[in-house]
């Protein structure tokens, strides 16, 4: 089996590529910006024809597509989240028109959860942020293109190699800086929110499993944990795993956008049925993976550090 995968140098990208290039019988290519890439794309800023000569040499049986902007001003997620999913559905129906798309969108397109209850992929969605927008807009082209293909929406993910622009990663950084003094204070906003936090590690396996399965699959699939957590008790739970042992005090004020979203849960039910796709990593293993990756990549600088003295 022939996976092209996009945005393979990505959080999610690299654990998709690495769950595939484990599995027998399955040729998996790279396309993105980066030199490692077999295939030079950017969804961005390609034209159809562009991108259709590529499909047309990869010639894959199916496509995932990890590429999205997270970070930036309108105008960017625009034209990665929104504009990129329209071309590449484009190019596909020319030059791939079997293959399978799986496109990964997010919980954020559903827009603020009703506490207590989980939001199932039938829920009406009411984004409140560019971004929640943008990527509702790249579901909506894909879901509604004719090709064959699903979109999962992803909740919060977290794990090894998350991002310092997203709240696990910088939670991360912040721990990390603050080190093992004990007179340490870490100043946060109100933790109070909830979240459906889902190992990326588990998100790669959806991928995998929904650019796999045989037959037809709904148009989208909610891709989580299946339950909503405290925002706290992430923060919590990475403390722990870096052997902190400071104080992390909340100011109460808290980012706008988690004000206005104070409960994400997604029902997955779905996923199990079509895929037989369920989480196996608990938050705990998630944070102590993602620890024992951020203290890997800090012994590897210093490495370096010392190697260049």
């Amino acid at each position: 089996m022939r996976i092209l995968v996009l945005g393979l140098t990505g959080y999610l990208g690299g654990h998709v590529v690495e769950h595939l290039r484990a599995l027998p019988g399955v040729r998996v290519f790279g396309a993105g910006r980066s030199p490692g890439a077999e295939f030079g794309v950017d969804l961005a800023t390609d034209g159809r024809d562009r991108l259709a000569t590529t499909l047309a040499e990869a010639a894959p049986d199916a496509v995932i597509n990890c590429a999205g902007a997270t970070g930036g001003d309108a105008v960017t997620l625009a034209e990665v989240n929104s504009r990129g999913p329209a071309v590449l559905c484009a190019a596909l129906r020319e030059a791939a028109p079997a293959a399978r798309l799986v496109h990964l969108g997010s919980a954020a397109e559903y827009g603020p959860g009703v506490r207590g209850t989980a939001v199932t992929e039938s829920a009406a969605t009411h984004p409140i942020t560019p971004y929640g927008a943008t990527k509702l807009a790249g579901t909506v082209t894909v879901s509604m293109s004719g090709l064959d293909a699903v979109v999962l929406r992803v909740g919060n993910p977290v794990g090894p190699g998350a991002p310092s622009a997203g709240l696990p990663g910088r939670i991360a950084g912040l721990l990390r800086a603050a080190g093992p003094d004990p007179d340490a204070v870490i100043r946060l906003g109100d933790l109070s929110a909830y979240r459906d936090f889902v190992d990326v590690r588990d998100v790669a396996r959806a991928a995998v499993a929904a650019a796999k399965a045989p037959g037809p699959l709904p148009r989208i699939l909610n891709i989580g944990a299946g339950r909503a957590v405290p925002v706290r008790d992430l923060v919590g739970g990475l403390a722990r795993a870096s052997g902190f042992r400071g104080r992390i005090e909340e100011n109460g004020g808290g980012s706008e956008r988690s004000g206005a979203v104070s409960w994400q849960c997604s029902d997955i039910t779905a996923a199990g049925e079509s895929l037989g796709w369920r989480p196996a990593l608990a938050l705990d293993d998630s944070l102590t993976a993602l620890w024992a990756a951020v203290s890997e990549a800090a012994r590897a600088e210093r490495l370096k550090g010392d190697r260049v003295r």
